[in-house]
């Protein structure tokens, strides 16, 4: 069983930045594919960024250019860099694991593929 605990969330202004992180642990292997996800009040759940293998990333296109997603093997650690934060990326995010390769082809289908979950952390941006 993979354990995701994220962390870094908190409060922040427009134009700030925020680090996310997400610690894993258990049979979380390499071919992995990783991701960050977030649900804003009275929204569905939707895809913020994703990492493969072999280092390949996406990302939404409301947040390109401002989020970069990042993995430490080492650690077994993946982070959600948030710059120029906006009010409406204020959402809880949650970090979550695929089995399998990421879905390259359907970027909002990867709210579905993912077999693991951590509980989320709140983000709130203000004006």
């Amino acid at each position: 069983q993979v354990q995701l605990v994220e962390s870094g969330g908190g409060s922040a202004e427009a134009g700030g930045s925020l680090r996310l992180s997400c610690a894993a642990s258990g049979e979380l292997y390499s071919s992995f594919c990783m991701g960050w996800f977030r649900q804003a009040p009275g929204k569905e759940r939707e895809g913020v960024a994703v990492i493969d293998k072999d280092g390949s990333i996406g990302a939404s296109d409301s947040v390109k250019g401002r989020f970069t997603i990042l993995k430490d093997h080492a650690n077994n650690t993946v982070y959600l860099q948030m710059n120029s934060l906006k009010p409406e990326d204020t959402a809880t995010y949650c970090c979550a694991a695929d089995r399998g390769a990421c879905n390259w082809n359907d970027f909002d289908d990867l709210v579905h593929d993912m077999d693991y979950w951590g509980e989320g952390t709140l983000v709130t941006i203000s004006s």
